[in-house]
């Protein structure tokens, strides 16, 4: 009996920055706004989690536990982060930590992953990018390679709101999504979520 096909695909998304001001907030709206209507999101809340240490490993605390169940209940994850002296921001691999915790109970195995970011800088996050698909990489998450995407943030291309002035940058960004999409899809047929 063949299945039906799904109608929708939850997805959640990590914004790496915890600043009030981030540029990546501002992008993760402006791929929601310019996402393909069958794909839902929910921000995944990294700020609130201690410091990852193996001794909570036989009793995790409510923020850790919310945190994996929030991944158990996305059909993909989206990361939209920005670079932190070349490497990953410090909340975000915490959160990372966290979900791929206790041994045996990784929430990233086989999930399909999406990785984007933005700085003001010309390279836009492309050494944090690699760093941050090593680790994905290790958590046996299934990352989408291509296209890769690195943008470089200006108030000329952005609006707080996420609208996407510059017209090259939004359709950059909506074909990133379709990709996204379509990646999600593709992993979902030969991975099924549990």
């Amino acid at each position: 009996m063949s299945q039906s096909p799904r109608t929708s695909y939850n997805i959640g998304y990590f914004v790496g920055s915890l600043s009030s001001t981030s540029i990546n907030r501002i992008l993760s709206r402006s791929l929601i706004r310019l996402a393909p209507p069958d794909l839902q999101f929910t921000e995944i809340p990294i700020g609130n989690l201690p410091l990852y240490s193996q001794d909570y490993d036989g009793d995790y605390p409510p923020e850790a536990r919310a945190l994996k169940e929030a991944i158990s209940g996305s059909d993909a994850i989206l990361f939209v982060t920005p670079e932190y002296n070349r490497s990953i921001p410090g909340a975000l691999k915490n959160a990372i930590d966290w979900a791929s915790r206790p041994w045996g109970q990784n929430s990233f195995h086989h999930i399909p992953a999406g990785v984007i970011g933005a700085s003001i800088g010309a390279i836009g996050t492309a050494v944090g990018q690699q760093s941050l698909r090593a680790v994905l990489s290790f958590c046996n998450a299934r990352q989408m390679t291509s296209p890769e995407a690195y943008i470089q943030y200006t108030p000329e291309r952005f609006r707080d709101d996420g609208e996407v002035i510059d017209e090259t940058t939004a359709g950059f960004l909506k074909d990133f999504m379709e990709e996204f999409r379509d990646h999600v899809v593709r992993v979902l047929t030969v991975l099924p979520r549990p």
